[in-house]
């Protein structure tokens, strides 16, 4: 990608007032959603060049490669910017677990999660 296309996508999306915007996360085959992240102007910039998902890390207060420290990798397959460019989907090819605490999905286990059935037509 140039750093022209970089710069159009960067400048197309509306940063929220701390500079972040959300990012949901899901695997690039199968729809699974694994997580939701935070983009920074430089962070977005970094995922566009290299194509590994890059962060920014609220509690830590830094940028963040996704598998630097774990190994568990995102290659980016593909980027959307929703209809109000205040949020981005990320479609990765994740491998190993996506969440910090070692589950395939930071949805995972989650005992509070309620499955509704769909209405009859």
């Amino acid at each position: 990608m140039s750093p022209q296309q970089i710069d159009e996508i960067v400048a197309a999306v509306h940063f929220d007032d701390g500079g972040l915007v959300p990012t949901v996360v899901t695997q690039f085959d199968t729809g699974e959603l694994l997580m939701l992240a935070y983009m920074s102007d430089a962070s977005l910039r970094r995922t566009l060049a290299e194509r590994r998902a890059v962060y920014w890390s609220r509690s830590r207060q830094e940028l963040w490669r996704k598998g630097d420290t774990s190994g568990n990798t995102q290659r980016v397959v593909a980027l959307a910017v929703d209809c109000d460019a205040d949020s981005l989907h990320l479609e990765v090819d994740q491998h190993g677990p996506a969440c910090h605490t070692g589950t395939r999905t930071c949805f995972d286990g989650d005992p509070l999660a309620v499955r509704f059935t769909a209405p009859d037509a």
